[in-house]
């Protein structure tokens, strides 16, 4: 069997994707929108090694496969290669057919994109430790700002965006979940706001410049505050913006009267989960209002993170998910009432969509930034991350809680008051 041909036997006889090897076989509809092209043994031996996502994952990044057309429709199209849990008789079969046992040994190391992330935080201490923690951000996070501003667009906001209707832009989107979460705490004017995990400070500064608050924002990553303190300047928000390289558990001030967590949860680990919940209770006024939005895995089944996945590996080390229902159950167990939840797993495909299509705009510049393995790591995991959304692999949730008074009132609306009229009819329509 030509090479060509056994990639197309591993995608499925019903994938319209054209395959090209590196022997000058070819396979698959010519002219198909969608190209992969394998170019050299190693990434035949990346797939042997790690038959599934992982060895396609190697071989994309260190360029020995590329992708012509839209990545997300090739994983989507692959979606058999990718889920494949081949028993050890499938494995020498594959293994044959790709040529013998010879692509095993030796074994060819990870790309280097890989194992950065695997040695350096086997020397920093354990899991979600705050020096372990730091580096697991600093790795995700401080890639370099220009790459993130070509890839979020100009509101640099790194988290799922909520859109009003279908036709809602990528920036418009955001702006409304910003606002979201803004109406869901009741912000008001000379209100103070406790924004933890900030990232590059969107919510710090809508919240101060839209509703008069005075917003704290906390982030490990020194990229993003030193980035969030450059933008409140030239806003001329210094008076009601602040934003800080300091994680979360270091925060000195109390009294806040509402707290927001926007992406944040994803990286503290189960075992941290009932402390994180508490010590931000602890953080609140009585009668404030806390918003958790993070995302979440479908269920509590199965493990919550897993080691030896491309995520880990490459994108969010020692990232873990949890199922909605746990982690409200938790908030409940510790100071909050739950008072409204929902899932916007369906508006994180949305979002992940205009980040890839941020970045195949800005591609030669991205590569020229920060590499072609960083790059094609961002390609893949957002087109994948996006295909995990659509497909229910991973859920995003948004989950209002308050601090009840001494004598059980809430100060809620008797229904939510946070969806504007026009906002729900467009939805709607």
């Amino acid at each position: 069997m030509a090479l060509a041909e056994v990639f197309e036997a591993i995608a499925g006889p019903d994938a319209p994707v054209e395959f090209q090897a590196y022997d000058g076989s070819t396979a698959g509809p010519p002219g198909s929108p969608v190209k992969m092209t394998v170019r050299s043994p190693i990434a035949v031996a990346y797939l042997a090694q790690a038959p599934g996502a992982l060895g396609l994952a190697r071989a994309y990044v260190s360029g020995h496969l590329d992708v012509d057309g839209d990545i997300y429709t090739l994983l989507s199209r692959l979606s058999r290669a990718q889920e494949m849990n081949m028993s050890w008789a499938d494995r020498v079969k594959l293994l044959r057919a790709l040529g013998g046992p010879k692509l095993l040994l030796p074994r060819i190391p990870p790309p280097p994109q890989e194992v950065r992330v695997t040695s350096r935080l086997l020397r920093v201490g354990r899991m979600h430790s705050k020096r372990r923690d730091a580096n697991s951000i600093s790795h995700h996070y401080d890639v370099s700002n220009r790459f993130y501003e070509w890839v979020l667009g100009p509101s640099m906001a790194y988290t799922c965006a909520c859109y009003p209707t279908q036709d809602a832009t990528l920036e418009e989107a955001q702006e409304y979940k910003f606002d979201l979460v803004a109406r869901k705490l009741a912000l008001k004017p000379d209100m103070r706001l406790l924004d933890v995990g900030c990232g590059w400070g969107g919510m710090v500064m809508h919240a101060a410049r839209e509703y008069g608050v005075k917003a704290l924002g906390v982030t490990l990553s020194e990229q993003q505050a030193l980035w969030a303190q450059q933008e409140i300047k030239k806003a001329g928000l210094e008076d009601l913006a602040e934003v800080r390289h300091l994680d979360y558990r270091d925060v000195p001030e109390t009294d806040f009267d509402a707290v927001s967590s926007i992406g944040l949860t994803e990286h503290i680990g189960k075992q941290n989960v009932t402390g994180y919940f508490s010590f931000l209770n602890g953080k609140l006024k009585v009668g404030g209002r806390m918003l958790n939005h993070c995302i979440t895995r479908p269920d509590n089944t199965g493990p919550s993170i897993r080691k030896e996945g491309f995520i880990n590996r490459y994108v969010f080390p020692d990232g873990e998910l949890e199922g909605p229902g746990w982690l409200m159950s938790v908030m409940n167990d510790h100071g909050f009432e739950i008072r409204h939840e929902e899932n916007l797993r369906e508006h994180y495909a949305k979002t992940l969509a205009g980040w890839c299509a941020n970045l195949d705009a800005h591609w030669d510049e991205a590569v020229e930034e920060v590499g072609q393995g960083t790059a094609r790591v961002w390609r893949l995991y957002m087109a994948g991350s996006r295909l995990g959304f659509d497909h229910n692999i991973v859920q995003l949730h948004q989950i209002l809680g308050v601090k009840l008074r001494a004598d059980g009132a809430s100060g809620m609306p008797l229904r939510p008051d946070w969806e504007p009229a026009e906002a729900r009819a467009k939805a709607d329509a």
